[in-house]
């Protein structure tokens, strides 16, 4: 299973994602209850080397999540719904995170540490929906030996 597997794995085990008809990667659309995920690529965070030549990398994936909820202009019932949505999805990543439940895309036993943060509308269509962005990331070690 890839990287982008797994995460998309682990995403649909929030008990809120049953809101969400699908995942789709690099790609929304208007249709209503729906999730994407947008893969920021890989940044290296931290390099040690030790005496054997042997390096450690603490290494982060960044993604861009995107979800499609129903949302007519000026309804307020259905943003503080969509927003709360939003901002639980945020604090189960957390606390995923706290449990050390996160997919550990790295090679060594540290546990690898999530965030989901900036959850925010991006945009609201005259179609009736709204779509809300959050920003993940996982941060994990990989060990590479000489």
């Amino acid at each position: 299973m890839t990287d982008l597997e797994c995460l998309i794995v682990w995403l649909k085990t929030y008990d809120g994602y049953d809101i969400l008809g699908s995942c789709q990667v690099d790609y929304t659309d208007q249709i209503p209850n729906q999730g994407f995920v947008f893969p920021q690529g890989l940044v290296e965070v931290e390099r040690r080397e030790d005496i054997l030549g042997n390096v450690t990398l603490t290494d982060r994936y960044n993604f861009g999540l995107y979800f499609t909820f129903e949302k007519a202009l000026q309804d307020d019932t259905a943003a503080r719904a969509n927003a709360s949505w939003v901002m639980d999805f945020q604090r189960w990543v957390q606390e995923q995170s706290a449990r050390g439940l996160v997919p550990n895309f790295g090679n060594t036993e540290t546990k690898a540490t999530a965030q989901a943060q900036n959850g925010t509308l991006y945009s609201a269509e005259d179609s009736g929906t709204a779509l809300y962005m959050a920003v993940l990331s996982v941060t994990f070690k990989r060990k590479i030996e000489n």
